[in-house]
């Protein structure tokens, strides 16, 4: 589809035609296997830009967003229907979420990941939990009239590891398979409490486990078979267990399992362990 016929779309308001053309052009060879750092940095990042098509002339227009991820891994915003982005995605769901890996020196010097795909609101009420929990105080407008739930549907991701260390991907090759994890997902909640109910130090020592500061004051806001996610004040972490796993961690009792052994060498040494 050329310039002006998206240009015509979003002046019109009418969403373009689905197409089976990539959302750029991949790079012929990724330069290093990143997909590890790909899938942190999507499930760690707290915030990122979001650029969306302006609907009157379809140039881009990037805003500042809170972030938080869905089970798969799919990205979570909590949108004003008042805010020019909402708009424009509601003319043209297509749009892309930078994620950046903040860190002193040189910004450039740090990782970073752009996901690109399509956005639509969801009223899953699983999506709601995960988003609050990583943004707690969002909760103070999530149920303000014009606010809404979105996610975005990864469908193509590049990474930027640094100097000469570039990848692109398939959206489908960062999110995690869910089959057979019903059970798991049903649990999240009480595995949370299960975690939080921890002394500080324990939930410290699963921040050290994922390479962050265990003194802050942690706690357990989101997980899936692949992993733990974390928050502190000002702070995010991403406990992954170890792969190839001898079996998924689809059932609370695998998921405790896999917890165990990613972060044991830590737990035996925090104060208050058994």
């Amino acid at each position: 589809m050329n310039a002006p016929e998206n240009t015509q779309n979003n002046a019109s308001g009418q969403a373009p035609e689905p197409t089976t053309a990539p959302p750029f052009a991949p790079l012929a060879q990724n330069t290093f296997d990143g997909v590890a750092l790909a899938r942190k940095l999507l499930r760690a990042t707290p915030a990122g830009a979001l650029a969306t098509l302006t609907r009157e002339s379809g140039y881009p227009f990037a805003s500042l967003t809170s972030v938080a991820t869905d089970s798969d891994g799919a990205p979570l915003l909590l949108l004003s229907g008042l805010a020019h982005h909402t708009r424009n995605l509601r003319a043209d769901p297509r749009g892309s979420l930078l994620l950046a890996e903040g860190g002193k020196g040189d910004p450039l010097a740090h990782p970073r990941l752009t996901v690109v795909g399509r956005l639509a609101p969801t009223d899953d009420a699983r999506a709601r939990a995960r988003f609050l929990r990583r943004h707690p105080k969002a909760a103070l407008y999530a149920d303000f009239p014009d606010f809404a739930f979105w996610r975005l549907e990864p469908e193509a991701a590049h990474l930027n590891g640094g100097f000469a260390r570039a990848a692109d991907y398939s959206g489908a090759s960062l999110l995690t398979d869910l089959a057979g994890a019903d059970e798991l997902l049903a649990g999240e909640e009480a595995l949370l409490e299960e975690i939080n109910a921890l002394p500080r130090e324990q939930r410290g020592a699963l921040a050290a486990a994922a390479g962050e500061d265990a003194a802050l004051n942690w706690r357990a806001v989101g997980l899936d078979p692949e992993g733990l996610d974390l928050a502190a004040p000002q702070q995010t972490a991403r406990l992954v267990f170890s792969r190839p796993a001898p079996s998924p961690a689809v059932s609370p009792a695998a998921w405790r399992d896999a917890l165990a052994a990613a972060a044991e060498p830590f737990l035996v040494n925090a104060p208050g362990a058994d």
